[in-house]
């Protein structure tokens, strides 16, 4: 049986048990449920703290786990990465006060506090910059102001928490953070691993193309076909009428509406556009 670890709360947890379950697994119905068991795929759902998964997946107690990248990096234990899964974005910041401080060298000697003390501590060493850090387990946006520390680091999404703390942020971005899906380090991947990794991807795809069907004149069929190549090729089929070709391919979701608009400027009819529930690759 293939045992997944779940985030148990927050804006992880409900996108992970949406991917989960278009992928065709069972998930829980009550928050307070910590065991899921999926007979028909043969797989165990734990709901665990997201901070915890990674320690959970690199002792070998759970196959695989569902986290963010920062939190896996931070918790140092023997996992890995196996794909991103394009949801629960962030972006990890220096910030100082205004003005103070502009690249990662300046912060050499001061103290820097965050709730991600493994991370920065890596990234830091990476620099070759020595500095103190200071572990917060919650808000630290008010570190430099309580004199805690000297800079922080942090999720940044707009910038107007650290503002009203007279804070700005400074350098290169630390880590640009998503959802991952995690597995240990020194195994090989088990079939049940790849089976979910294979799910979960055909998720992903399925919702960023459509389907897009048209028709079009038949010797209009190669200027049609390169306004929407598809993934390998677009399917092309002969209607009653020989004069006319069907076409089909998949496109991407977010640009469906200026390639139908392509498409009739080149001369094609009838385009209609079908979202994918599934798919493998």
């Amino acid at each position: 049986m293939l045992r997944i670890a779940v985030p148990n709360k927050g804006s992880l947890s409900d996108a992970a048990a949406d991917m989960l379950r278009e992928a065709g697994y069972s998930v829980r119905r009550d928050p307070k449920e910590l065991v899921v068991m999926d007979i028909v795929n043969d797989v165990e759902l734990f709901y665990l703290r997201p901070r915890d998964i990674a320690i959970y997946v690199g002792s070998g107690t759970v196959d695989a786990g569902i986290t963010g990248r920062d939190l896996l990096l931070d918790s140092g234990s023997d996992a890995i990465e196996v794909m991103g899964l394009n949801f629960g974005r962030s972006t990890f910041r220096y910030a100082a006060r205004d003005g103070q401080l502009r690249t990662i060298a300046d912060i050499e000697g001061r103290r820097v506090a965050t709730s991600y003390p493994g991370l920065v501590r890596k990234h830091l060493a990476d620099a070759g910059v020595e500095a103190e850090v200071v572990r917060l387990d919650g808000a630290v946006e008010t570190a430099v102001t309580l004199g805690v520390a000297d800079v922080i680091a942090d999720v940044v999404e707009t910038g107007a928490t650290l503002r009203s703390q007279g804070l700005a942020v400074f350098g290169d971005p630390i880590l640009t953070s998503e959802a991952v899906l995690i597995r240990r380090t020194d195994t090989t991947m088990s079939n049940g691993v790849g089976v979910l990794q294979r799910r979960l991807q055909g998720v992903m795809t399925a919702r960023t193309y459509v389907m897009m069907d048209y028709d079009v004149p038949a010797d209009l069929v190669d200027k049609a076909c390169a306004v929407t190549p598809g993934l390998e090729s677009p399917t092309v089929s002969t209607l009653q009428d020989p004069t006319w070709k069907a076409v089909r391919a998949m496109v991407p979701r977010a640009s469906m509406n200026r390639v139908m608009d392509e498409l009739y400027e080149v001369g094609a009819r009838a385009i209609l556009v079908t979202g994918i529930a599934a798919c493998r690759l």
